[in-house]
């Protein structure tokens, strides 16, 4: 699941309703809360959702990775993107997880507004991702892009992964914003040795009071358990 959760500013008890109903076994969280008690409340969002902290946070530039407790977290880094003047700090929160035995790296980010720093940042997401990630170990990238299908950002993030809800989701997957969706900035990235089985974006009346973004799911299944 990713999803932009606005800080919490919106209706903090709406955003843990939609995590929960949607029974998630790793979130991606973007804007997560980073400024006044930021560890207080990404604590009291993955206690409220009765998912696990795995990585992330403030040192993420407000990226943070929720699993569920069955879900092995071996390794996270968080990494910082080169940042412009006037411009928000972004980055990316990496976990190397382990699922019924079989090995994954997820990473979350929300990349720029500008289209400059945006492409470049896609750069030094791959720089980090491919640092982070052992030989053989299939990736997962999800979050908020900024950017639409069919422009130079989305046809680097393709170069990398299926588009999960191109794959196997239904309709124009808008999820920005809440209550006249016209663009699909939110997505999920399955690299190889990850299968879509399906993809969707969640509405709903809790949807349009918790933030001003639909969240995407995505039901992936992973190969068999490697030795990495």
């Amino acid at each position: 699941m990713t999803y932009n959760i606005r800080s919490l500013r919106d209706d903090a008890a709406a955003v843990v309703r939609v995590i929960r109903s949607a029974e998630p076994d790793v979130v991606c969280v973007q804007e997560a809360p980073r400024f006044l008690f930021w560890r207080a409340k990404c604590r009291w969002l993955a206690a409220k959702t009765q998912l696990r902290i795995a990585g992330g946070g403030r040192s993420a530039a407000a990226n943070l990775l929720l699993t569920g407790p069955d879900i092995q977290v071996e390794a996270e880094r968080s990494v910082l993107f080169s940042k412009d003047p006037r411009l928000h700090q972004r980055g990316v929160a990496m976990a190397r997880l382990r699922v019924h035995g079989a090995a994954v790296v997820v990473a979350g980010t929300h990349l720029d507004g500008y289209p400059e720093p945006r492409l470049r940042h896609v750069r030094e997401l791959f720089e980090a991702l491919d640092e982070f990630t052992p030989p053989g170990v299939p990736t997962v990238l999800a979050g908020d892009f900024n950017d639409d299908p069919g422009t130079p950002v989305w046809d680097a993030l393709l170069a990398r992964g299926t588009d999960a809800f191109a794959a196997a989701g239904e309709g124009d997957g808008f999820t920005l914003n809440v209550t006249h969706p016209t663009r699909r900035l939110d997505a999920i990235f399955a690299g190889p040795g990850v299968r879509v089985r399906a993809a969707r974006w969640i509405d709903s009346p809790d949807v349009r009071i918790a933030s001003d973004h639909r969240p995407v799911i995505a039901d992936l299944e992973l190969r068999e358990a490697s030795d990495a």
